[in-house]
């Protein structure tokens, strides 16, 4: 059973920096190497949205609010993919989940982590 654990959220002051980190397990990490990774964003009273994803040639794919404020990355050996944010507003508060998704359109969700922008 593929499991993602999501870490990293919180109360962040605006304009402060967040790096949120999720960890699979359940797979191997040649089936995470070959795996799209992607985070999403929901807002309350909202949907969920994509952040931003990385597939297995490293594409990526960000659907920041505002361009370039979000980097995501992957250490395959620790199966385990980051969401770097800086500069952030009141706009990218929300839970956060993390997705992966395998050849077929099989995914999975984490319970996602709570970030709170707030002085």
């Amino acid at each position: 059973q593929v499991q993602l654990v999501e870490s990293g959220g919180g109360l962040v002051q605006p304009g402060g920096s967040l790096r949120l980190s999720c960890t699979a397990s359940g797979i191997t990490s040649r089936a995470f190497s070959g795996s799209t990774m992607g985070w999403y964003r929901q807002a309350p009273g909202k949907q969920r949205d994509l952040v931003a994803s990385m597939t297995s040639r490293n594409i990526i794919t960000s659907a920041d609010p505002v361009n370039g404020r979000c980097t995501i990355s992957r250490d395959i050996a620790k199966k385990t993919v980051h969401l770097q944010a800086d500069t952030l507003g009141p706009e990218y508060a929300g839970v956060y989940y993390c997705n992966i998704k395998f050849f077929g359109d099989i995914d999975y969700w984490g319970d996602g982590t709570l970030v709170t922008v707030s002085s």
